[in-house]
């Protein structure tokens, strides 16, 4: 290794030795060395920046090639070259846009190689106006332009438009190949599109070009992807020396066919038969756990995955964030929180929208309005969770808000986005507001609404208590109403007391979901509440006599790392006796202070104190006696612990009010969260909160 820098050499000399340390790795002495240059030249410039992309660093490899624009210095095609792949692994989409226009104002508008990158570097940013506009300025478009522009639509989401291109190819005579076509069948698997991916298939065979693996293991996941794990299993089987993305692909295929007991058969025999894992297989059988609800599986996976020395990646990171949601662990996502900070993940804008997503769904939306707020870059999926945050915690204004400072952002709104702004103004009842974003979507943003919006503006309608508007909304609708739309309907029935228009939302849900136990007990309570009892009753029997029985809430409490569940009226539980003497003073207490329980949310038609015997055994009040009781003991021995808790519920709506204005306590702040939408309400004085898990979930006090 050379120890000292050379000085004062000439410019092909200079090339010479920046190449020599860059080959030898060591990119620090490189940088020095080019520095000391006074006029690099050309070479130079581009063989560092090629360097710093390779090496992992392409925001570096950006950075000087700002240098050389300051210095007024004019790249030539290869430099830019150069940048583009930069900007492609960076996922910088202004400084891609940046070179794009740097590129035609120097005359490369139409260059094919250039092109071809830019085209590749737009959908690695996935922007694909970008490299449509790209496409359309070149003037010859060779297999790995129509390639590039299929892949691009592919990873923006766009797999109509990768098919149409690869249709099109086709008619220019330009033939696809295996790159082509392991590019374009991941747009068959996410149309579930069997009848396109078994054309693909047709040519693959007709070309021989089935021993390519990439090109076989695309054949497998878009099999397993239209549910068609047969053929999927031909295809494996077919291969002659299948490699690891192969195994990864009949692993994931299994997976998706909800086989988990085979895929994981898989994922063994690719350990006993040495097929060398790396992260794409952890990623996957942790990811193929996940989306079949074997969380405590996805967990053990991952602890086998340290135990084999891979530290968990972005991917694992986003793949591993729903189970701190499914398991309602907020000191989970806490603990993956600090591990994406220590390990510098914090840029990765799909980890840091899925930490957005997390603390939403486990109750703490300040946390998740932090974690957005410091993200540098935000695509149209970080605002639609934001958006979507806001709504399920009940507050449409700021989910409004977002809205508008989206698109003052210029960044495109997609289905999703609408959904969630909708959402949020339905909660908050902003009606006008509702019906001006819901027209908007075809006229201003070129989006047609489906079945998801139409629903959600019956529920805006809805709970504004405008019910014979959204039933002429329903009747009114493009297409056949679907169960959602009914429900908001019959929800808000059972709000607003409307029994007539409540029989019939029932009558179409019992068609469309015949075996939604939700549907039966919500006319039942509407009859109910309208003491309405031989109809109440009636109903319960055409329940009964369907053989639909609703299974039993439950609420539980995590403290301390122990999981403690309740059931409404549950005697066989452990700390009974300490709940009930606990709630028996504290309701004495109440009553004293002048506290009239609200037996409003109390359907049976039974006496007074009875109701109050009700309200005080359902699961959510024994799940928050005992945490409270339980925080109040540790905060007596432990000096350190705050006065001030919040205490997480994932409640039922028939006992929110009451439960909420039971718990309400000086110096505690309890967060409840509705289990339906995650709204939050908050009640009490406290300012600096320890927060313990205390998660409730869907419970009811009927009989």
């Amino acid at each position: 290794m050379i120890s000292k820098l050379p000085t004062n050499l000439p410019p092909h000399l200079s090339f010479k030795f920046i190449r020599i340390y860059i080959n030898s790795g060591d990119l620090r002495r490189a940088r020095q060395l080019f520095d000391t240059i006074s006029e690099p030249d050309l070479r130079s410039w581009t063989i560092l920046i090629d360097a710093y992309t390779e090496r992992g660093f392409p925001k570096e490899a950006i950075k000087l090639y700002a240098e050389l624009h300051k210095k007024d210095i004019q790249p030539d095609k290869l430099l830019l070259l150069s940048v583009a792949k930069a900007c492609a692994a960076s996922v910088d989409i202004n400084k891609a846009k940046e070179i794009h226009e740097n590129s035609i104002k120097l005359g490369f508008g139409s260059d094919l190689v250039l092109g071809n990158a830019l085209i590749d570097m737009y959908g690695k940013c996935r922007c694909s106006e970008g490299a449509v506009k790209v496409f359309a300025r070149l003037h010859v478009k060779d297999v790995i332009s129509w390639t590039s522009l299929a892949s691009c639509f592919v990873n923006c989401g766009l797999p109509r438009d990768a098919l149409r291109a690869f249709r099109e190819m086709g008619l220019h005579g330009v033939k696809p190949n295996s790159v082509t076509l392991s590019s374009v069948l991941p747009g068959c698997s996410d149309l579930k599109d069997l009848s396109s991916g078994k054309e693909i298939h047709g040519f693959v065979v007709r070309n021989g070009l089935g021993d390519n693996v990439f090109v076989s293991s695309a054949l497998v996941n878009m099999y397993a992807s239209c549910l068609s794990i047969k053929h999927a299993q031909l295809v494996f089987e077919n291969m002659s020396q299948p490699d690891v993305v192969a195994w990864n692909a009949i692993l994931t295929a299994y997976f998706l066919n909800g086989e988990c007991k085979k895929a994981l058969c898989v994922f063994q025999r690719m350990r006993t038969e040495g097929v060398k894992l790396h992260y794409a297989s952890w990623n996957a059988v942790i990811g193929g756990c996940m989306q079949n609800g074997l969380t405590k599986a996805a967990l053990e996976i991952l602890d086998q995955m340290q135990d084999f020395g891979f530290k968990p990646n972005q991917i694992t990171i986003t793949t591993l964030l729903p189970a701190c949601i499914t398991l309602e662990s907020l000191r989970g996502g806490k603990e993956i929180h600090g591990y994406v900070f220590r390990h510098w993940f914090l840029e990765d804008v799909t980890v840091t929208t899925a930490l957005v997503f997390m603390y939403a769904k486990c109750g703490d939306l300040e946390l998740g309005r932090r974690v957005f707020n410091m993200m540098h870059m935000k695509d149209a999926i970080s605002w639609s969770t934001m958006i979507f945050a806001n709504s399920m915690h009940g507050d449409g204004e700021e989910a409004l808000s977002l809205f508008h400072r989206m698109l003052f952002c210029g960044m495109k709104p997609n289905a999703m986005t609408f959904t969630g702004v909708l959402s949020g103004c339905s909660h908050s009842r902003l009606v006008d507001e509702a019906l001006s974003i819901f027209h908007s979507m075809r006229s201003d943003h070129l989006i047609e609404p489906d079945a998801e919006h139409y629903s959600c503006m019956v529920d805006v309608l809805s709970r504004a208590g405008r019910l014979n508007e959204a039933y002429e909304f329903i009747q009114n609708m493009p297409t056949e109403a679907t169960a959602g739309a009914w429900g908001a309907l019959l929800g808000a029935c059972r709000i607003y007391k409307n029994v007539d228009l409540g029989r019939l939302a029932a009558k179409r849900l019992f068609e469309i979901e015949p075996n939604n136990p939700g549907n039966y007990i919500q006319l039942s309570n509407i009859f109910v509440a309208a003491k309405l009892w031989e109809e109440a009753s009636e109903t319960r029997k055409l329940m009964r006599d369907r053989g639909i029985v609703k299974i039993p809430g439950c609420s539980w409490v995590e403290v301390r790392n122990k999981v403690h569940t309740f059931v409404a009226g549950d005697k066989r539980n452990d700390h009974r006796d300490e709940i009930s003497r606990f709630l028996d003073e504290l309701g004495e207490k109440m009553r004293l202070a002048g506290y009239m329980a609200n037996t409003e949310f109390v359907l049976q038609d039974v006496n007074q104190e009875e109701k109050e015997n009700l309200l005080c055994n359902h699961s959510e009040k024994l799940a928050v006696a005992f945490g409270d009781k339980k925080m109040s003991i540790w905060k007596g021995k432990m000096s350190s612990w705050s006065q001030d808790t919040v205490l997480p519920v994932n409640e039922n709506i028939q006992t929110f009010m009451e439960a909420t204005e039971f718990f309400e306590m000086p110096h505690e702040e309890k967060l409840v969260r509705e289990a339906c939408r995650g709204a939050a309400k908050r009640h009490g004085v406290g300012k600096n909160f320890l927060q313990d898990e205390a998660l409730a979930e869907d419970t009811a006090v009927m009989t």
